[in-house]
């Protein structure tokens, strides 16, 4: 089964663990003031014992990069699992080539087919940021290729800010002369046993307004934020498929009420400024038990 839009389900590893994967996305307040699209997106699948899942930052001056985004997220997935149901080794440099080389095939079959200046093509379509979960086994790892977050209980990484806001990007690896003069190539942040893990959540780097919005109150209210932890924490958000991007979206609306005293109304905005995406993996209740 594959998923890329606001999911959850069950991921059965046969041997290895049970797990309960949900997602979510919503358009952040500057691009919605701006009639922008929602530039992120994320894929999770499960096959033959293996699990891999990403949510991907499209470029913000990339004018469709939306586009690549969402083909790089089913594209990575899908080259993930292949490489581990060929056995490869979660940790091994050479399987995580395999999979930039596998992803990078179909985009580069694209960008030339658009015809015309094919780095203007990639910088207008195919600029995305990629971090990602992979089960295979008895094995588990976290891995990126760009900036976002990461967490695996207790562990936070913040991945970025990158030097002028610039983070690499997949697709430059299309290019004779990409920036920086080398293509980038995926990082494995994590490596683990698999039955180690509890809960994870994939974040693209509009989650950070997310963390460091916890202690504030929601537009409107309905209480705190509350800590990333709420995510995997709350039966609701793997219960009801679209829970992780609703409770994204209300902490993310714009409420306007009186102010009967001064005779004015009163604007409080979404605090997510950034496109803000989600995958939240944990261990099944039974699992749990």
């Amino acid at each position: 089964m594959f998923m890329s839009r606001e999911a959850a389900f069950f991921a059965d590893l046969g041997a290895g663990p049970r797990l309960e994967i949900a997602g979510g996305t919503v358009t952040g307040t500057d691009h919605l003031a701006l009639g922008r699209p929602n530039q992120d997106a994320f894929a999770f699948r499960a096959e033959g014992g293996c699990l891999a899942a990403v949510v991907c930052d499209g470029c913000g001056s990339g004018a469709r990069s939306e586009v690549g985004a969402a083909l790089g997220a089913r594209l990575v997935t899908e080259q993930v699992l292949g490489a581990l149901r060929r056995g490869g080794d979660l940790e091994s440099p050479e399987t995580w080539e395999e999979v930039r080389r596998g992803a990078l095939a179909p985009l580069r079959t694209m960008a030339v087919g658009m015809g015309g200046s094919l780095a203007e093509v990639v910088s207008t379509y195919f600029l995305f940021t990629v971090v990602g979960l992979a089960i295979s086994g008895d094995r588990a790892c976290a891995f990126s290729l760009g900036d976002g977050l990461i967490a695996l209980g207790d562990d936070l990484l913040r991945l970025g800010p990158f030097p002028r806001n610039e983070p690499p990007y997949l697709a430059y690896g299309l290019l004779d002369r990409p920036p920086g003069g080398e293509a980038p190539r995926f990082t494995v942040h994590r490596a683990f046993p698999s039955s180690a893990l509890r809960t994870a959540l994939l974040g693209t780097d509009g989650a950070i307004d997310l963390l460091e919005s916890s202690s504030r109150q929601i537009p409107g209210g309905g209480g705190a934020v509350g800590p990333l932890s709420r995510f995997w924490e709350d039966d609701r958000m793997f219960a009801n498929p679209d829970a992780v991007r609703r409770r994204l979206a209300l902490i993310n609306r714009a409420v306007t009420r009186p102010v009967w005293k001064e005779e004015r109304m009163e604007r409080e905005g979404g605090l997510l400024r950034d496109d803000t995406t989600l995958v939240v993996v944990r261990r099944a209740q039974s699992a749990r038990d």
